[in-house]
């Protein structure tokens, strides 16, 4: 019980990390991305998420 309540707030807590620097350096674009990542996932849609995943690392190099 009480690792799956650290493995959620660690989630958590990386996830507000990257959108909020993602949307430091890039705008509406990198939450963006990160969604789609997420909804990618989450639908088992592998397409989806590793191009959207390979997008978004590229965009942050760049950034």
């Amino acid at each position: 019980m009480g690792n799956a309540v650290l493995l959620q707030l660690l989630r958590l807590s990386g996830e507000f990390f990257l959108t909020h620097e993602a949307q430091a350096s890039l705008g509406f674009v990198g939450p963006a991305l990160l969604v789609a990542v997420t909804v990618g996932v989450r639908a088992r849609r592998a397409g989806l998420a590793v191009g959207a995943a390979v997008m978004f690392t590229l965009l942050m190099t760049q950034a």
